[in-house]
């Protein structure tokens, strides 16, 4: 309980905040949040930066895991994508909370006037447009406004806020229903009353909600969720931490929290047992863990079975879900830099170019002075070179070809032939050491940055004077801790972007 207070307070803080802050907000005494803190860190679900702790990419693995049981993210979010394109509008789903609505996906269209909501972020049923439609089939009394629009939503169809919420927004919502019947989730467009009145998106989005909807029943039908258990005993590793660490691991916190990574697509509900063989826990010990998160409203019980609540995502996923992936790389490229004692750089293919879209320096009187935003012809440098051989052949064909080499230094490769077969060797080795071709002295050693898909969309390198290292040091000292940094940064960002969108500048 106290761990979950400490997460939900620096959530609550927008993502970081200092542990002395957490002591006073959460009344927990300074050495016991110092304990948590430790433990959350040892997790990977925070990273703590002298006295200051930052939510980390891997705490989204446990809202993760209530988005793939509820199997709606999955199939629903492209076809939310693609309503958001068709009427250029934003567009939201949306699940019941308790007696509030909280997000699971976003398809944010941007401009000056943009939408600022986030997956997990809840708000109040009642000022908002799924609220209507999830109130409708809520037992107890509603206040008499909230009751005559849940009445009107049940009776149309469809649900309006028009500037409930806030002054300036308005929102069109239907219920999406899963195939047994019953309301799996809301769809929104919402708008801003400079492009539309309430009435006027009616008329020019419920056409095309409706079709929307229907295309979404549809594939929840024609994709039921596959079970995939969980791979070995997720809880396994607590034990050795608790040795290793004493009294500074909370082992009870961590165990907690591995049981919520037990669910996933295809294990929306679980029994005791199956839960407890998931994690490793025993029976007692799994048991107490639900009790408490049960209490805290995290899981729901029925009958000898458990289920997630949209409430997990409360835990750091609405600051997490906006993160970019310059902000994952970033914490692992100044672990790289405290390591190899060179710059670290991050960079992404735009057009011909590279992009430099993070960068940490090393402290050095003579470093490699570049800064985010410059631009590279992708040919000459290693970073291009490893983002090139990740392109269909046809398309780096043209790149080449457009991109017209020219000699940047006497050592610069430009002949067409000889540039293919050097990215063709580079898709194959992995790596790409580019030496004195894009400025006399730089030497530079790249890797790709892989996401979910396995495609590279960033490259990572070390670039140093040539007088650091020779090529073979590179090779052997520097190119493992690279692609090893690479990974993590690849892990971190596979987590981010399973049900959010990961932007790469």
């Amino acid at each position: 309980m106290r761990g979950i207070a400490v997460l939900r307070e620096i959530t609550d803080a927008g993502g970081r905040t200092t542990l002395g802050e957490l002591a006073r907000t959460t009344g927990l005494a300074r050495s016991t949040v110092d304990r948590v803190a430790a433990t959350l860190a040892r997790m990977g679900y925070v990273r703590l930066d002298g006295h200051e702790a930052h939510l980390a990419p891997r705490l989204m693995e446990l809202g993760n895991a209530y988005l793939a049981a509820v199997h709606l993210p999955g199939p629903l979010g492209p076809l939310a994508e693609r309503l958001a394109e068709e009427l250029d509008e934003s567009v939201s789903l949306a699940v019941p909370d308790r007696d509030g609505i909280r997000f699971i996906h976003q398809s944010t269209r941007r401009r000056a006037m943009s939408l600022t909501f986030r997956i997990g972020d809840l708000l109040p049923a009642e000022r908002t447009a799924p609220g209507p439609l999830f109130a409708a089939s809520w037992p107890g009394p509603l206040g008499d406004g909230f009751a005559r629009r849940a009445a009107r939503a049940a009776e149309d169809g469809w649900a309006l806020d028009d500037q409930l919420l806030e002054p300036g927004l308005v929102a069109l919502a239907m219920p999406v229903r899963a195939p047994g019947g019953e309301v799996a989730c809301a769809v929104s467009v919402v708008s801003h009353t400079s492009r539309h009145s309430a009435d006027s998106l009616r008329r020019a989005a419920l056409p095309r909600l409706r079709h929307a909807v229907a295309a979404m029943e549809a594939a929840l039908r024609r994709t039921p969720p596959t079970a995939a258990p969980p791979t070995g005993p997720l809880a396994d590793w607590t034990g050795a931490s608790k040795q290793e660490l004493g009294a500074g691991f909370v082992e009870s916190l961590a165990r907690g929290l591995t049981v919520v990574t037990a669910f996933g697509e295809g294990r929306a509900e679980l029994s005791l047992s199956a839960i407890a063989e998931a994690t490793g826990l025993a029976r007692a010990t799994a048991r107490r863990a639900l009790i408490t998160l049960e209490h805290l409203g995290y899981v729901t019980a029925r009958e000898r079975t458990f289920r997630l609540t949209p409430r997990v995502l409360a835990l750091g996923y609405p600051p997490l879900s906006r993160i970019t992936l310059p902000a994952i790389a970033v914490p692992h490229m100044a672990e790289l830099v405290r390591r190899v004692h060179d710059s670290a750089s991050l960079a992404v293919l735009d057009g011909d170019d590279i992009r430099y879209t993070a960068r940490v320096a090393t402290e050095r009187i003579m470093s490699v002075n570049i800064t985010i935003g410059t631009r590279f012809p992708a040919y000459a440098a290693s970073m291009g070179r490893v983002l090139l051989a990740d392109l269909p052949p046809a398309d780096r064909a043209e790149r080449l070809v457009r991109s017209r080499p020219r000699p940047l230094t006497p050592r610069t490769v430009t002949d067409p032939a000889r540039l293919a077969a050097l990215i063709d060797r580079v898709g194959e080795e992995r790596y790409a050491l580019v030496d004195e071709e894009l400025e006399e002295g730089l030497r530079s050693l790249a890797v790709p940055v892989r996401d979910g898909t396995g495609r590279a969309v960033a490259a990572l390198n070390v670039a140093m004077h040539s007088s650091r290292r020779t090529t073979e040091e590179c090779l052997a000292d520097v190119l493992p801790q690279l692609r090893a940094t690479a990974d993590r940064i690849g892990t971190d960002l596979r987590v981010a972007g399973r049900f959010a969108r990961v932007a790469t500048v």
